[in-house]
């Protein structure tokens, strides 16, 4: 689709949104939908992993893109990011399955505060009568009172697209609320969650190591890794530049300090469990200085620019599938990569303008 239209289909220019909150890649993908019939992943709606961890399905869009965490120690549990309101019956659902009732969720975790991540918290923390929210400070004040927020919604996409997409944002009481810095660590039964914060996708961004498993749950930190382009067990990811809060040299460090902690998986929103983590690091360290060198490329393009950014990053996402020997057509690819392809040149021209400013 021609930028114009797919800026005026989705609403992806934004200058009236508060910068603490862009909205996501995901929250785009379901205004615009999908053209190509993609492949369907053989993959249930909870995924049980080793340590008490669980990935639910949060259905947000279409199968197996949006992945809310619940994290079991004995009788106690904490649910990592949120997904939408639509999301809150489906981790209720997947707490029942574990056997927890909802007084015994003590902490709802956030990474960080974009839509498909925390959309729901509110309305789930209304729902977990004892669990406390953890939020990057950044983020805090926008969990607590969610009204410019709103009103910032309504104003891209009315309110019948705004109400479906997400329903109303529920606001947290702020006695509800813990904020975590860098450093900060929350105990859930014998095991502790230590915070990291990891700017670079954006400012309000916090990485969670568990104690007990040595993983990691990055967020968008360490990319989309869609399971569409698995090749076999191999997987691949792929960074988020959205707007407008990337930043290139903040995102290398970010990756660096998940790398360190030398978990033996990571957890990404989009989706799930990744492994081989080394690899895929080094990937996304190769992939960010490749999205740096193309802003640096196209800064002086004028009125050109945006398309040739997008350009730019449609050769990166297709020179990676070449690499990784992804088996989807090509205009699959497209399909499951086209609006981060959209919203990764627009966090470019962001970068470059702030740049510049």
């Amino acid at each position: 689709m021609h930028a114009a239209a797919l800026s005026r289909r989705c609403a992806a220019r934004r200058p009236d949104l508060p910068r603490a909150w862009p909205l996501s890649p995901a929250a785009r993908r379901l205004e615009c939908g999908l053209r190509f019939t993609l492949p369907q992943t053989q993959m249930a709606d909870l995924i049980d992993y080793d340590y008490g961890i669980s990935a639910v399905d949060t259905r947000f869009e279409r199968p197996h893109l949006n992945a809310s965490h619940l994290m079991v120690d004995g009788d106690r549990a904490a649910v990592i990011d949120t997904g939408t309101n639509s999301a809150v019956p489906l981790v209720l659902e997947a707490l029942a399955a574990k056997g927890i009732a909802p007084e015994q969720v003590d902490w709802i975790v956030l990474t960080h505060i974009h839509l498909d991540h925390a959309g729901g918290a509110g309305l789930l923390a209304s729902k977990l009568p004892n669990a406390r929210v953890t939020v990057h400070p950044r983020g805090a004040r926008h969990m607590i009172d969610p009204s410019r927020l709103w009103a910032s919604t309504l104003a891209v996409y009315g309110d019948e697209t705004a109400h479906r997409m997400y329903g109303e944002i529920v606001p947290i009481p702020a006695a509800r609320i813990v904020e975590t810095p860098d450093g900060a660590s929350v105990p859930l039964g014998r095991r502790t969650l230590r915070f990291h914060d990891t700017p670079g996708h954006a400012r309000h961004h916090v990485c969670v190591h568990d104690s007990a498993s040595g993983h990691v749950f990055t967020g968008d930190t360490f990319g989309l890794s869609y399971r569409e382009v698995d090749v076999g067990t191999r997987q691949s990811v792929f960074p988020t530049t959205s707007p407008t809060q990337w930043e290139p040299e903040a995102h290398h460090r970010s990756v660096a300090l998940i790398e360190s902690l030398a978990p033996g998986a990571v957890y990404v929103t989009h989706y799930s469990q990744v492994r081989d983590v080394p690899r895929l690091a080094a990937d996304l360290h190769r992939l960010i200085d490749a999205h740096a060198a193309l802003g640096e490329r196209e800064k002086n393009a004028g009125a050109a620019r945006h398309e040739r950014l997008r350009a730019g990053v449609r050769d990166l996402v297709l020179a990676e599938a070449v690499r990784q020997g992804w088996t989807l057509p090509t205009e699959a690819v497209l399909e499951v990569f086209g609006v981060d392809i959209e919203l990764n040149a627009q966090g470019l021209g962001a970068w470059l303008d702030a740049r510049a400013a």
